[in-house]
């Protein structure tokens, strides 16, 4: 029924599925506890792939709905979703408009005009900044007011792509690791993301609680204390079951967002981060970004070794992407140099 439900919803084709799911057999050596394995939605073919593409399948299929010549969206300065908004864009041939929130203070050229911001700009995305603390939502509302006097039609996307409609990206995610769990036999215990705009942990819920689904799910908090973040996402994943009309009922106990790994704020590298993604390049190959990911991989070192994981045999890290990010990061990981 689920499925079905997702099939008549107004959709455009822009990533690559099912993304493959993996082992992680040196990590899951290294941690000792039960099986980890990746959900490699770092794969999901859009402008080096990640989270967002899901959501703006949805997303982008009401812009054109609605007879959108552009659309305007927000994020930080590194933001992922922006990235692959603009890339979104140009393979349908919308204007892109991209305002970032620099929530870091981080002067780098690198990090102000590097990595995902050179990849916004190659798609032509314009790129404006703000300042820290800004009401983006008002911000682009009056970006909308100024296009629309220039004769453009803007459609708005949040940050993060993270509304009910851009929520159903990752109910359609948790159909499909039940069935990638049903086709290989694997019983999947738990999963384990970064949270941040809410939209992909509330897709998840909505979807894991509209099959019935038993495994757990980890949100690991970038952003807000946790209460706010178990709040916000609670939220969003009550109106996204709403938008599903299947009447499933969202428990508020479901909801589970560690802030333990957030450190100074969002975007300020952590040791933890720091090493959890050395470790998961160093044995796996495995490329994780300094925002989201990173201090996800942080947050499922630190439940498995706190015991958390006792008991269970299967848990999936999503990989929601970002690893453009790293080149925003260039002096962060103490890398050696040239060797003679």
């Amino acid at each position: 029924m689920l499925e079905r439900t997702l099939e008549v919803s107004p959709r455009v084709a822009l990533a690559h599925l099912p993304t493959p799911l993996e082992p992680l057999d040196r990590l899951s050596e290294m941690l000792g506890g039960p099986r980890i394995w990746v959900k490699r939605d770092d794969c999901t073919g859009l402008a080096t792939g990640g989270n967002k593409t899901r959501k703006l399948e949805f997303l982008m299929a009401e812009a054109l709905r609605h007879g959108a010549t552009c659309v305007i969206t927000e994020g930080a300065t590194q933001s992922n979703h922006a990235r692959q908004t603009a890339a979104a864009c140009a393979r349908l041939g919308l204007g892109c408009h991209i305002l970032l929130e620099d929530r870091t203070g981080f002067q780098d050229p690198a990090y102000r005009l590097g990595g995902n911001v050179l990849l916004s700009r190659l798609h032509g995305a314009t790129v404006s900044a703000r300042p820290a603390g800004a009401d983006m939502t008002s911000e682009m509302a009056r970006l909308a007011d100024r296009l629309r006097t220039q004769g453009a039609r803007p459609y708005i996307i949040p940050g993060g792509g993270s509304n009910a409609l851009g929520a159903l990206g990752y109910v359609n995610c948790a159909a499909e690791l039940s069935r990638q769990a049903r086709d290989t036999g694997t019983r999947l215990d738990g999963l384990v993301h970064a949270t941040g705009s809410a939209g992909t942990q509330a897709g998840l819920l909505a979807g894991l609680c509209s099959i019935g689904s038993e495994m757990q799910l980890w949100g690991i908090g970038v952003r807000r204390a946790q209460d706010r973040q178990e709040e916000k996402v609670h939220s969003l994943a009550t109106a996204t079951a709403d938008l599903l009309g299947n009447g499933v009922v969202i428990p508020r106990t479901a909801v589970r967002a560690t802030d333990s790994q957030i450190g100074a704020g969002y975007g300020q590298p952590t040791p933890a981060m720091c090493a959890a993604l050395r470790q998961v390049a160093r044995l796996e190959g495995l490329l994780l970004d300094p925002v989201y990911s990173g201090k996800a991989m942080a947050g499922l070192i630190e439940l498995s070794r706190a015991g958390h994981f006792d008991g269970l045999h299967n848990i999936v890290f999503l990989h929601t992407g970002g690893s453009a990010a790293l080149f925003g990061y260039p002096e962060t990981f103490d890398l050696p140099g040239y060797q003679a």
